[in-house]
């Protein structure tokens, strides 16, 4: 979402600098000087893709099904990616933050499915 800011992002903006002893300069409550970026500086974060790989195990049905199940997507979208998994060898299952991704690869594995995470190419 553009304009929005990441966590650790948010964190900094939120930060009281405090004035030292003296009085002179800033610094935080740690006693450490931070610079603060200007918001339109923040970097956004790279998105990051969940890609589903074909095997010769799993049942296009049941690849179906997992997709419907843990993604909550429409029996014809789960069966979309299924095809696109059997016929291409591959496909882009969801895009998000790499955590998020990762906590997708995971559940993939956990239904054995052959999954993995990379950078969006966009």
């Amino acid at each position: 979402m553009a304009g929005a800011l990441c966590p650790e992002a948010r964190d900094i903006a939120r930060m009281v600098l405090m004035p030292d002893s003296e009085g002179e300069g800033l610094t935080p409550a740690g006693g450490t000087a931070i610079a603060e970026r200007p918001v339109d500086e923040v970097l956004t974060q790279t998105p990051w893709v969940t890609i589903v790989w074909d095997d010769p195990v799993n049942l296009m049905s049941y690849v179906t099904h997992v997709f419907v199940a843990y993604f909550h997507y429409t029996k014809s979208k789960a069966e979309k990616l299924m095809l696109q998994v059997h016929t291409t060898g591959k496909a882009i299952v969801s895009s998000g933050s790499r955590e998020a991704m990762e906590r997708d690869v995971t559940a993939m594995h956990e239904y054995g499915l052959w999954a993995t995470l990379d950078k969006s190419d966009k």
